[in-house]
């Protein structure tokens, strides 16, 4: 499936700009974005829509010029790297709620919650209750109160004590067949990506693709630990492919990762400045 430019950019810049100081020289971005088939003036777009959501700013360091997190997307993505890379074990006894009221003159803010409380991997119980098991709650409380929806909706710690088997309540309150069909095509899609890797000796002039194929790996990747829940094995379907997916994320990240990134921290090839 193509990926957009902005979605590879915000990877660009989640997995080294930060390490660099949250700036990146515009020559250095198009030159990365370039190695991912991204031409410069798809990149100015792309980078036009992310400072109008309030992603990136323009700032000239001397005579150079390039762009830098905003202080929302220093945390979005702090964010990102405890849902991505640091997922906690599920407890089947801890559940968050999360209820709600929305005035109708505020309905745009009745979305935008819903929005977030699905991306945070909520699950639906009714209309304004919503659901997660409990390693969401304090993802919750912060990214609510970043997005200014704290006022709409409280958060309750909660047990499941009866009545319906809770297996069968989950498979109500979350689309799961939706979210392991998402992890069977990141499987088909970078499997092949894997083995192509294998038979390979780790070399530096490898770089520019190991950087390539890592970005467009994390950026399939990053959207699946927002959308699955993480819920505890015993509440999943027999045959459920989030666990091959995440084994399979990890062997790229552990085949290319390192090598990508010794290319981009040594500005090889087209990423130099």
């Amino acid at each position: 499936m193509p990926q957009s430019p902005r979605a590879l950019i915000v990877t660009v810049f989640g997995l080294y700009v930060r390490e660099a100081g949250g700036w990146i020289s515009v020559s250095r971005l198009i030159g990365l974005m370039g190695l991912l088939g991204i031409d410069a003036p798809a990149v100015r777009s792309a980078i036009s829509r992310l400072k109008k959501r309030g992603v990136l700013d323009s700032e000239r360091r001397g005579n150079i010029a390039g762009y830098a997190l905003s202080p929302y997307a220093e945390g979005v993505l702090a964010e990102g790297d405890r849902r991505i890379f640091r997922r906690e074990e599920p407890s089947a006894s801890d559940w968050v709620l999360a209820v709600f009221s929305v005035p109708e003159s505020e309905r745009e803010k009745r979305h935008a919650l819903r929005s977030r409380l699905s991306w945070l991997g909520f699950g639906t119980v009714s209309s304004g209750v919503w659901i997660a098991p409990g390693h969401v709650a304090d993802d919750a409380r912060e990214v609510l109160a970043r997005d200014g929806l704290e006022r709409y909706v409280d958060l309750f710690h909660a047990d499941h004590i009866g009545y319906d088997d809770l297996a069968s309540r989950v498979a109500q309150w979350w689309d799961l067949e939706r979210i392991d069909a998402l992890y069977r095509d990141f499987i088909s899609g970078y499997q092949p990506l894997l083995t192509r890797w294998a038979g390979r000796t780790s070399s530096p002039e490898l770089g520019a693709e190991a950087f390539a194929d890592y970005v467009r790996a994390l950026t399939a990747w990053r959207q699946l630990p927002y959308l699955d829940p993480g819920l505890p094995v015993g509440l999943l379907p027999p045959t459920w492919s989030g666990a091959a997916a995440a084994r399979l994320f990890a062997d790229l990240k552990s085949t290319l990762e390192s090598l990508a990134h010794d290319y981009v921290v040594g500005g090889g090839g087209e990423a130099r400045d």
